[in-house]
């Protein structure tokens, strides 16, 4: 059973065609990038699978069916915008957004405080949200998105406004938790190096209107004992990255009616796998 199916869905606001004739496909335990330029429809895309937009056509399927209350129990999301209440306390604001995934106190007493040791944040539970750092509050969201054990999660641009070694620093977390939970995790980003670097799969988005032109897959995953900084300084690393971009600067530079959307299944181009050239 696949985690996400997205069969030929297409999204209009008004004049705009914000995407047109989306398709893939994700089996549970993938960690894939969607790139794409600022206003090629990620998050629309994502907004459809998430039944929080409605496509004008086509077909979307989540674990196994349509969305329902039950299912977005099971869903982690990570908005570009984000959603603390900055005027409470950093426990009480992560305790209510844990009851509006379904937990029960007992639950919360449990969990929360596992999360914030391992988050460094337990010092600085008691300090109202608006207090704490742009990487605190990004560590924050990201425990409001994983304390309910959710089987999908979808991470919109997360790291674009933090500094570098704060960056880094969020990568190492996100590489670490994966490898405990092997949950499916969906990174949407407009950067290359990033979706490279976390994704086995890579998905190139076009402009508006926007839809999947190409798709690289077997991309080894990162090792969790190996820090970002370093896994990104290396050379094999450094030519897949400039590889994806040199298909992003070609992709910007067609005119979008001489684009063809690819159907993204795990069958596109194989990049940085041992002896690829």
């Amino acid at each position: 059973m696949q985690s996400i199916r997205v069969e030929h869905i297409s999204k209009r606001f008004g004049d705009t065609q914000a995407v047109k004739d989306i398709s893939f496909e994700v089996v549970p335990g993938e960690i894939f990038g969607l790139l794409g330029p600022n206003g090629s429809g990620k998050t629309t895309s994502i907004r459809v699978i998430l039944d929080i937009y409605q496509p004008d056509s086509g077909t979307v399927s989540i674990l196994g069916g349509p969305m329902s209350e039950a299912k977005k129990n099971q869903i982690g999301y990570l908005p570009e915008e984000r959603g603390l209440y900055q005027d409470i306390l950093l426990e009480k604001c992560l305790v209510y957004l844990a009851t509006l995934k379904g937990m029960s106190a007992q639950q919360i007493r449990q969990k929360l405080p596992v999360y914030l040791e391992e988050f460094d944040l337990s010092a600085h539970k008691k300090k109202k949200v608006k207090e704490l750092s742009k990487g605190m509050q990004q560590k924050a969201q990201l425990i409001a998105t994983l304390i309910h054990d959710p089987q999908v999660i979808i991470i919109d641009e997360p790291f674009s406004a933090l500094d570098e070694p704060t960056r880094f620093g969020m990568q190492d977390l996100i590489v670490d938790l994966w490898s405990q939970i092997q949950a499916t995790i969906v990174l949407i980003s407009h950067s290359v190096a990033e979706a490279v670097y976390l994704g086995d799969r890579v998905w190139l988005m076009s402009g508006v209107p926007g839809t999947i032109v190409a798709e690289y897959v077997d991309i080894p995953l990162p090792d969790p004992e190996v820090p970002a900084l370093v896994a990104q300084s290396g050379p094999r690393f450094s030519e897949c990255v400039a590889y994806v971009s040199d298909a992003f600067r070609k992709v910007l530079a067609t005119p979008r009616e001489a684009l063809q959307p690819v159907h993204a299944d795990g069958t596109g181009k194989a990049l940085c796998s041992e002896g690829e050239s």
